[in-house]
């Protein structure tokens, strides 16, 4: 399968997640990864929120050491005022995953994680002091975080997504609930599990994997 065919029928899941029942469907951020067509998460989101009419679509997520914290709140602002109570942002500190596409990038290596996200919550509750448009309210914030990501979003009241290694350990959620901060959109601490679920039509199918790219759509419950 191409790239393009792979994006298409990564919007056509996500009309059939919708028609199915289910609650949420974020697409990730990645550059230059083989079988991964997905680039640009607030436009595959746009795209996704545009063929759906109930089903909350996200990002799974910006990459903030990629971006300015302005761009993404211009962008998520703008795809919540078009599709208003239906788009989550949610966020994560990888670089690219080799060497040249850091470099392609712009990457740097300093971790300026927390400063940036308190600087994109600025934007987008209106406190900082450039205002990012369209001004409307805000989309929830989540934190995707393995590590010290998860001190990052106690610290700023947010909630957390999950995954791989970190499920195996309680330590790290057990401390994320106890040094959480309350904040005014989050009084609570509150944590998503990521999963990988593989289907296909046999055991055959679904141990070979996708043949082609994929627009990398996440669905949730």
């Amino acid at each position: 399968m191409d790239d393009a065919s792979a994006l298409r029928h990564t919007v056509e899941r996500a009309v059939h997640a919708e028609k199915i029942g289910l609650h949420r469907f974020w697409v990730a951020e990645h550059h230059g990864v083989p079988g991964i067509a997905s680039g640009a998460p607030a436009v595959l989101a746009a795209a996704v929120a545009s063929r759906t009419s109930r089903i909350r679509v996200g990002s799974g997520g910006v990459m903030l050491p990629n971006h300015q914290p302005l761009i993404v709140a211009e962008q998520f602002l703008m795809l919540e005022s078009l599709f208003p109570g239906r788009i989550d942002l949610g966020v994560g500190r990888s670089l690219g995953f080799t060497e040249p596409v850091r470099a392609a990038l712009r990457s740097e290596h300093a971790d300026t994680f927390e400063a940036d996200i308190a600087e994109l919550s600025a934007y987008l509750d209106g406190s900082a002091p450039v205002t990012a448009r369209p001004a409307t309210a805000p989309p929830p914030v989540f934190v995707l975080a393995t590590g010290a990501g998860l001190e990052v979003a106690a610290r700023a009241g947010l909630p957390v997504v999950v995954g791989g290694p970190v499920l195996q350990k309680a330590d790290p959620l057990a401390m994320y609930r106890k040094s959480f901060r309350p904040s005014p959109a989050n009084p609570e601490p509150h944590v998503i599990i990521s999963l990988d679920v593989t289907i296909a039509a046999d055991t055959a199918d679904a141990q070979a994997g996708p043949a082609g790219g994929v627009g990398d759509g996440q669905v949730a419950a």
